[in-house]
């Protein structure tokens, strides 16, 4: 009987203890699922959206793109526009004013969409197709592209939306329709926006709307933007900016 009474004394300690050891460990499993979720919330809270170009001319700037070897027209010391700060750049007002971050801008100035340059000369090193593969991992893209082919006159070709051979990437229609087909494949989940600049040829203004909408691809028109030689000035940045806003009701 006292052996029997030892026993139910060792065995509520025991439970007593257990349960002591059972109840610190709830603590500190509940204690690390807040901090576990206190820690995901900050985070989230401060994810920033990152943007990446692929640009012209009209998205260069010196010291900010990427590869650094593309060529540049807007600089810190202005040669034929007024625009002499990063901070006056379409991108950068864009990026700054609506809470984004960059990611890449990989523009280069002269350089057609498709293969085809100025004289008919071979673009291949540096036109919209060959580098569109260059973005990094954002979550927004914007193509600001088609300035040089319509002023260089390249050759527009057919619509055609697959099996391309290599001698059509050196026509417009093709070779836009392969980047937006390829841009759509290697970067899913990711927002994709055509920038289309005012005064351009008609065929290049009407082949952009075209296959953008082949392809669900938001297209943006731009109206009445304000040049110097050419380029957007300081204004014209504005107006490409607001007009970005305007179209994603920002």
């Amino acid at each position: 009987m006292k052996k029997q009474y030892l026993c139910n004394i060792h065995l509520i300690k025991t439970t007593k203890i257990n349960n002591i050891n059972l109840s610190k460990a709830m603590k500190r499993i509940t204690f690390f699922m807040l901090l576990l979720f206190a820690t995901s919330t900050l985070c989230m809270g401060q994810y920033r959206k990152s943007v990446s170009i692929l640009g012209d001319s009209y998205s260069t700037f010196e010291g900010y793109l990427h590869p650094d070897t593309n060529r540049i027209w807007y600089w810190r010391e202005p040669k034929k526009t007024d625009v002499n700060s990063v901070t006056q750049t379409w991108w950068h007002k864009f990026i700054s004013r609506n809470g984004y971050r960059l990611c890449i801008n990989n523009s280069f100035s002269g350089a057609t969409i498709c293969h085809t340059g100025y004289r008919k000369e071979d673009y291949s090193d540096r036109s919209f197709i060959t580098r569109m593969n260059n973005l990094g991992c954002p979550d927004i893209i914007f193509i600001f592209g088609g300035t040089n082919d319509s002023w260089a006159k390249v050759p527009i070709g057919d619509y055609k939306y697959e099996n391309w051979s290599k001698e059509e990437l050196y026509r417009f229609r093709p070779a836009m329709a392969y980047m937006l087909s390829d841009m759509k494949e290697r970067y899913p989940n990711v927002e994709l926006y055509f920038i289309l600049n005012n005064e351009l040829s008609d065929e290049i203004t009407e082949s952009v709307k075209n296959i953008c909408t082949h392809y669900g691809v938001d297209c943006i028109e731009l109206k009445n933007i304000d040049k110097q030689n050419g380029h957007p000035s300081i204004k014209g940045m504005e107006q490409i900016t607001e007009q970005l806003e305007q179209h994603l009701k920002l």
